[in-house]
């Protein structure tokens, strides 16, 4: 079992940053894949960001490529989004997120994660 507390999330304007954190709990963290979804409200939980357990690799919605970088820290059990240029269509619940499934396929799909953090809001003004 991995327990999962997001943080770091607020309001802030467009074109402003943010960092998001998640602190994990539990079973061992350095061997699951990560990620971050976001849901905004009325629409679908939809991926955001994906890394591996090494940290080697990441993958991005092509929404948020170029603004946003998912990282890692093994030691802390920890892993983050920095949020750069933000947009208000960035507005939603922020998910951190871990599978037990060691293969890179299908991350951004939902149903490839197993543990969920319980979401922190991120608010994003015009």
């Amino acid at each position: 079992q991995v327990q999962l507390v997001e943080s770091g999330g607020g309001l802030v304007q467009a074109g402003g940053s943010l960092r998001l954190s998640c602190a994990a709990s539990g079973r061992t963290f350095s061997r699951n894949t990560m990620g971050w979804f976001r849901q905004a409200p009325g629409k679908e939980r939809e991926f955001v960001a994906a890394i591996s357990w090494s940290g080697i690799s990441r993958l991005y919605a092509d929404s948020v490529k170029g603004r946003f970088t998912i990282s890692r820290d093994n030691a802390k059990n920890t892993v983050y989004l920095q949020m750069s240029s933000l947009k208000p269509e960035d507005t939603a619940v922020y998910y951190c997120t871990a599978t037990k499934d060691t293969g890179w396929g299908g991350l951004v799909a939902p149903n490839k994660y197993d543990y969920w953090g319980q979401g922190t809001q991120v608010t994003v003004s015009s």
